[in-house]
């Protein structure tokens, strides 16, 4: 498996990610009332800006990623901390069915099979189990200059019957945020985030 993020993994934490990533955590706090005895599980959780802020309030964490070079970056930052582990490849290597939350900012759309990551994170899930996910509504390509990636986006009415598909209650799907990125010289192109909340039936 390549990794795509190898070069960028050492400076990824640049101020603007640091703060799109704590407007996530933000949202998740406002629609999930964590408890302290939860395992969760973060897809995609890159240099952790996610995870270690969240993992303060959680039993336990397992960072998910298929970035070698980022999860790298991550366990440096997390040197001195024990209620956590790293895994390095995709969620559905995870197998044990003990996780509370799971959750993932903007990594959902690099996911290829959306419905089988679906049906296996609902495999691991305890009954009630919160997944919370965090991404852009469709998009033009722009968002990654054009790079082929599986999903351009989501529609979120259509990620929603995924969900349901998979045997997830849809609580809440809403714009939470507006990125604003320069694409093209002095052009300013919105993207809109959303959350989806959903409950394991």
């Amino acid at each position: 498996m390549t990794d795509k993020f190898a070069d960028r993994a050492a400076d990824w934490d640049k101020s603007d990610k640091i703060e799109m990533t704590h407007q996530f955590v933000l949202e998740l706090l406002k629609h999930v009332e964590i408890k302290p005895d939860w395992k969760a599980l973060e897809i995609g959780a890159g240099t952790g800006l996610a995870g270690l802020e969240l993992l303060p309030q959680l039993n336990y964490l397992v960072f998910e990623d298929t970035s070698e070079a980022m999860l790298s970056v991550l366990k440096s930052k997390a040197a001195g901390l024990s209620n956590f582990e790293v895994l390095h490849g995709l969620a559905t290597d995870y197998k044990k069915a003990d996780i509370d939350l799971v959750f993932s900012s903007m990594a959902f759309h690099h996911i290829s099979d959306i419905e089988q990551t679906l049906a296996h994170l609902n495999s691991i899930m305890k009954p009630n189990g919160k997944i919370v996910v965090g991404d852009i509504r469709t998009e033009n390509g722009s968002f990654h200059h054009f790079e082929p990636i599986p999903h351009t986006g989501f529609d979120t009415n259509e990620l929603s019957v995924l969900f349901e598909k998979a045997r997830f209650k849809v609580q809440t799907v809403k714009t939470y945020n507006i990125l604003k990125r320069e694409r093209s010289p002095g052009v300013i192109t919105d993207y809109e985030q959303f959350i989806l909340v959903a409950e394991k039936t």
